[in-house]
């Protein structure tokens, strides 16, 4: 037969209501009690039933991911970490893609909130960014915890995107380019001026100028890459290397340099920005920027339940690394000019 919390209980010597507030993470149970309750739990393979959990505490103990991030591949690594930190701490999660364009965008989710029964959201850049949404979520007393938001004084998780672009650009720099190329990200999304701002910071630190022509927009997704290479390589000279601002559109670029009969990195070094998994299916593997996309959602969620739980959370850094895989390599060698006097 199922286990019950009253057989927990019994086994653990306690009361029932001590064991229920064990099992939803409340203050003020001594850790020995809580320890040998869990125990007790594992011990029967006790499982709440969900309803009765919700209907008993008045509760859902439902959070929301809202999202308008056309990478995938970003989005399956935030998941993840999200679904690990709510599995975790008992809660479910309700993925939520949304329009952050649209005008009737702020209605929609508090529609969502109310019908839902949201105990709060996570919010992944440019919904982040929303100021409409979030001036109405203070309103309502929503907790939200945020991912890479411009605001970095709220409740979430962040990374130095500024100085992880730059350290790649100086990388690029120490293997003799000196035409790089950059592909922005979409103009909506805070990450796009950060990354943009390295990538330029970088050029400085090395004594290149900065070029406006080797700067060409994107929207973070594959085919966007392919429209800003075909551009880029279309100069005079083209770029020796390109560093797009995400890794979707950084395989868009070695696509595209297929198309033209180049080769990676013979002819031109690519390099990304996340390290999603996609960096290293493709061939040659990408080098990139680590951005531990799955442990940001993870933070992120555990952030926004201690929120909601104990009323307060912070903002997490992350550390950065450079992953330089095979698309990337030395500049090739100028070629000779038609007045050159070599053989």
């Amino acid at each position: 037969m199922r286990a019950r919390i009253e057989d927990v209980a019994r086994v653990a010597g306690v009361a029932p209501k001590t064991v229920s507030r064990v099992l939803n993470n409340e203050p003020h149970v001594s850790e020995k009690t809580r320890t040998r309750i869990l125990e007790v739990v594992q011990l029967l393979g006790y499982r709440p039933h969900p309803s009765a959990r919700s209907l008993a505490s008045n509760r859902s103990f439902l959070i929301g991911l809202l999202y308008d991030n056309p990478s995938p591949s970003y989005m399956m690594e935030v998941q993840s970490g999200v679904l690990q930190a709510c599995e975790a701490q008992r809660y479910s999660v309700l993925m939520q893609p949304v329009d952050a364009q649209d005008p009737t965008f702020v209605e929609q989710v508090e529609t969502l909130v109310g019908g839902r029964r949201l105990e709060g959201l996570i919010l992944t850049s440019p919904v982040s960014d929303h100021e409409g949404l979030l001036a109405r979520l203070r309103e309502w007393e929503i907790p939200f915890a945020s991912i890479s938001p411009r605001d970095r004084d709220g409740v979430g998780v962040a990374l130095d995107e500024r100085k992880a672009a730059r350290e790649m650009v100086v990388h690029l720099s120490s293997l003799g380019h000196q035409r790089i190329g950059h592909i922005a990200g979409h103009p909506d999304h805070g990450a796009s001026s950060w990354r943009l701002d390295g990538y330029r910071d970088g050029l400085e630190q090395c004594g290149l100028c900065y070029d406006a022509s080797l700067v060409v927009p994107g929207c973070f997704t594959f085919d966007s890459g392919v429209t800003a290479a075909r551009e880029l390589l279309g100069l005079t000279p083209p770029p020796t290397a390109i560093f797009a601002a995400n890794d979707d559109m950084a395989a868009g670029v070695i696509w595209a340099c297929s198309e033209a009969g180049l080769c990676v990195p013979r002819d031109l070094s690519v390099c990304g920005f996340d390290d999603t998994p996609m960096s290293r299916q493709i061939w040659p593997s990408l080098s990139t920027i680590r951005q531990p996309c799955r442990d940001m959602g993870r933070i992120a969620a555990d952030q926004l339940l201690r929120v909601i739980r104990d009323g307060v959370g912070s903002m997490v850094w992350q550390d950065f690394s450079l992953c330089l895989r095979g698309s990337t390599a030395r500049a090739p060698a100028p070629l000779l000019g038609a007045g050159s006097s070599e053989p």
